[in-house]
């Protein structure tokens, strides 16, 4: 590709999450889980495995901890969450995946695992475990959400 065809590097590396995203919510549709919006389920898509606190949901989704809390009713009345104590600390609440959430993860992540098939049927198994690393390792300088 010549230089003036050429896309700038951080929308290269925001095409494929679009794609992946766009076809992993089509998928949750398809499925059966066509109550709920894109935004609701990128709120969702952030909730740990042992739960999240609503102002880590929010920050992670860079909106406010009010914008997460309507998203997280909305999710709930939905029965894809719920909320329950913590553990840790007996003021706070913790957002959990519900039996209805773990299904649409379940679509989720197929349809991830085909995505990436793909990917490495195209680019090469070498190339797809390269820009895995790479990107991995940028992430330790770009994520402030890294664990």
């Amino acid at each position: 590709m010549d230089d003036e065809r050429r896309v700038d590097l951080g929308v290269s590396l925001f095409i494929p999450y679009r794609y992946t995203e766009d076809r992993i919510f089509r998928a949750l549709q398809d499925a059966g889980f066509d109550d709920w919006t894109l935004a609701q389920c990128r709120v969702f898509q952030r909730i740990a495995p042992d739960g999240s606190r609503l102002k880590e949901l929010a920050d992670q989704a860079q909106m406010t901890k009010q914008s997460a809390g309507v998203m997280v009713d909305q999710l709930e009345r939905l029965g894809y969450v719920r909320r329950v104590p913590d553990p840790t600390d007996g003021r706070a609440r913790l957002i959990v995946i519900e039996r209805r959430g773990r299904r649409a993860v379940e679509v989720a992540k197929a349809t991830l695992d085909e995505i990436y098939s793909e990917w490495k049927a195209y680019l090469g198994t070498r190339n797809f475990a390269l820009l895995h690393q790479i990107l991995d390792q940028l992430r330790e300088i770009t994520d402030p959400y890294a664990r």
